[in-house]
């Protein structure tokens, strides 16, 4: 499933890119190419096509990324790394001072002589 949903979004992507740059940025785009019959009362027939799909698969390609993102399996919830977290909480327990060795006590300074 997750490999089926990347290959339509890559495909989603890729005709989103294609309608995005027949489009002129000056609002000539595809319509321009043909005569007057396209147009009616000054409103671009192309345009408008060419207007939808590019939402439509501007829409498309976020339900997409969303379905992938609920679909991949994430979190640390399993036991994958039991082991390793065991591990390293072994490793970070604080371990007791030794009881047999003698607490430090600073020398005493010399009486000065007169």
């Amino acid at each position: 499933m997750y490999i089926l949903l990347i290959i339509v979004t890559v495909l989603v992507c890729a005709l989103l890119g294609l309608i995005v740059l027949i489009q002129n940025p000056k609002g000539g785009g595809l319509a321009s190419n043909f005569s007057s019959s396209s147009q009616l009362m000054g409103v671009q027939k192309t345009g408008d096509f060419l207007e939808k799909g590019t939402w439509a698969l501007a829409i498309a390609l976020m339900v997409l990324t969303l379905a992938i993102n609920v679909s991949v399996k994430g979190g640390t919830s399993g036991n994958d790394n039991s082991d390793l977290r065991e591990k390293i909480n072994n490793n970070t327990k604080a371990t007791p001072a030794p009881t047999n060795q003698v607490p430090f006590t600073p020398a005493a300074k010399p009486a000065d002589k007169k």
